[in-house]
């Protein structure tokens, strides 16, 4: 069975953050880790070399693989932010809706620049997305 790519590091998300070249992504970079960190009440690690991660959860699919990810996160990516809302957007579509200008992927939401979204349901969707995940599996600190 492969092993899961997306693995913790020893990389101090703190300098992966100062070193985001583009200045409006740093700058949206260091108000998501802030507001993560307030939202979720632990301290960033490093999943990869790019996401910036906020807790844990063991999975186990029902095909067998199992494994650890983060809990919540995001990454300052050259096209966009993209936050990392575990399982998904379950009944997310009023806020969706109220979120400003965005696109969504599985798991992921994509947002270009903060000042494109409405930082107060941003939090919303973060809180939602930790409380579904925690409704099907244990979440932890990291």
């Amino acid at each position: 069975m492969a092993e899961n790519k997306t693995t913790k590091t020893e990389v101090d998300p703190a300098d992966f953050i100062a070193a985001v070249e583009h200045p409006t992504r740093r700058a949206d970079a260091e108000v998501l880790d802030a507001l993560f960190q307030k939202i979720t009440g632990w301290k960033p690690r490093m999943w990869g070399p790019t996401i910036v991660g906020y807790g844990a959860y063991d999975y186990t699919y029902d095909s067998g693989h199992s494994g650890t990810s983060l809990a919540t996160g995001f990454s300052p990516r050259k096209a966009s932010q993209s936050l990392y809302i575990m399982p998904g957007y379950l009944e997310m579509t009023d806020l969706l809706d109220r979120l400003g200008k965005h696109k969504i992927g599985k798991a992921c939401l994509y947002i270009n620049k903060l000042a494109d979204v409405d930082l107060d349901v941003v939090e919303e969707i973060i809180r939602r997305g930790l409380e579904d995940l925690g409704a099907k599996y244990p979440v932890s600190a990291t």
